[in-house]
C-alpha cells in the first residue's frame, strides 16, 4: 500500500454543526489553520496554510464538542474533494 498519512496541528478556523449521512453516520466539516516555522534546505521559513477537512463516526462526534479558535492536532489522509475536483480534503481519523 502507498503512504498517505498527514499529521497537522493548528487552530480550528471554522467548524460546521454535526450532521449525519443518509446511512446515519455522524459527519462534520472543518477548516484547520496551521502556522509554524519549518527548516528547509538548512533555512528557517515561516509556513502558513489552511486546509478543509472532514471527520466521520466517533472522530466527528468528538470534534463536534470543539469550538472555532481551539488548538487541535489532526491525523488522517488526503483525498480529492470529489471525483470531479482536484482540490484536496483532509479526512481526519484522529483529532485531539
Amino acid at each position: 500500500m502507498e503512504a498517505n498519512e498527514v499529521a497537522l496541528s493548528g487552530e480550528l478556523a471554522g467548524i460546521e454543526p454535526l450532521r449525519h449521512t443518509p446511512a446515519g453516520i455522524p459527519l462534520i466539516h472543518f477548516k484547520l489553520q496551521h502556522r509554524s516555522q519549518q527548516v528547509e534546505a538548512g533555512y528557517k521559513r515561516q509556513v502558513e496554510c489552511e486546509i478543509s477537512g472532514v471527520a466521520m463516526a466517533e472522530v466527528a462526534v468528538a470534534m463536534a464538542r470543539m469550538k472555532a479558535g481551539q488548538r487541535v492536532r489532526v491525523s488522517g489522509f488526503l483525498n480529492r474533494k470529489n471525483r470531479m475536483s482536484a482540490q484536496l480534503l483532509l479526512h481526519a481519523t484522529r483529532a485531539e
